[in-house]
């Protein structure tokens, strides 16, 4: 029998999620059953998509239910098995997160070599946050040698990523938007963007226009709202936007206005394409292989915002949420 600690949702959040609507179980987890392992979960991953399975009702996931055990990203090492295809000491990636420890079907883990990258790369850089930004760029946008692109929540996660892929794309200037002066110079000193917009000094659509006097031919969109209003006035004739996220109206609690210039995607050509990852998963080993070379050759870098144990994997949440991350921000919990 082994002790473990699991978060769970207790209350759907009205507007913003505090605390209160989280509780943090004790539970006994039961050995594991014929094809089952044992994971002692190592690396936790918090993304803004969780928000939206909080929520009751029908998404594009199913929401968490009241009372049980918060699911997400994970990466962890096996101690018990009874599945000869995952041995004892493996190293494996799954959904069973926002817990210490976790029974699973050995077909619901992916085994990762830890030799080649670090454990916690395949929760950002190597898997779905890396994927999510380069599918966008290229099956969504299209992004061809000579554009100008523009990428929001550019410091976050998907966003710094994202950025650089468009650089290795052949992209021939790079704008990106984060929050704060600091944030804003990360984007130019760390992550090579030519120009950075701190969406808080407001008029974004000048500043994007000031950053960006031939126009943008890409827009990569992980926040709505404002964000894709002001992209809307300066992308130029037949540009093309990747919407990944809404980040910005996720807390309402009232259906946010949509842009109210979206006629100029009619008069300028625009294509506005909406994706989800799960369509895309048969490109991921193509993109662990790219990604690979550009980390070694140093073309793309990876960031991470960790916060320790699991005792605070929701304040990672909250904190990523309001922006309190620069690249990926990830939970890790002590080895056993």
């Amino acid at each position: 029998m082994t002790r473990s600690r699991e978060w769970r949702l207790i209350a759907r959040p009205q507007g913003e999620p505090t605390p209160r609507d989280f509780e943090l179980a004790d539970v006994t987890l039961d050995e594991p059953g014929p094809g089952q392992i044992l994971v002692a979960n190592e690396w936790l991953s918090v993304d803004p998509y969780m928000r939206g399975r909080m929520n009751a009702g029908r998404s594009y996931m199913p929401p968490f239910e009241l009372g049980r055990a918060m699911s997400g990203g994970a990466v962890g090492t096996v101690t018990a098995s009874r599945a000869a295809s995952i041995p004892v000491g493996a190293s494996v990636i799954h959904f069973a997160g926002w817990r210490e420890y976790a029974v699973l079907d050995a077909v619901d883990a992916q085994p990762v070599d830890t030799r080649r990258s670090p454990a916690q790369a395949y929760l950002g850089v190597l898997g779905a946050t890396g994927l999510t930004a380069y599918v966008g760029l290229t099956d969504i946008a299209g992004v061809r040698a000579g554009d100008t692109v523009f990428v929001s929540a550019a410091a976050g996660a998907v966003g710094s990523v994202a950025g650089q892929i468009a650089r290795n794309l052949g992209a021939a200037r790079v704008i990106g938007s984060a929050g704060g002066a600091d944030k804003c110079a990360r984007l130019l000193d760390d992550f090579g963007f030519d120009a950075a917009i701190d969406y808080r000094g407001g008029d974004l659509a000048a500043q994007l226009a000031a950053a960006a006097p031939e126009g943008i031919d890409v827009y990569f969109d992980n926040v709505g709202g404002e964000h894709l209003q002001a992209a809307l006035t300066v992308l130029n004739d037949f540009g093309r936007v990747a919407l990944c996220g809404a980040v910005s109206v996720y807390n309402d609690t009232d259906p946010a206005p949509g842009p109210s210039n979206l006629h100029l995607a009619t008069r300028k050509r625009i294509t506005l394409r909406g994706f989800l990852l799960g369509d895309h998963t048969a490109r991921a080993g193509e993109w662990v292989r790219t990604a690979a070379g550009w980390l070694t050759d140093g073309t793309l870098r990876a960031e991470e915002t960790v916060v320790e144990g699991i005792d605070h994997a929701v304040d990672a949440f909250l904190d990523m949420m309001r922006g309190g991350n620069t690249g990926k921000m990830l939970v890790r919990l002590p080895r056993a």
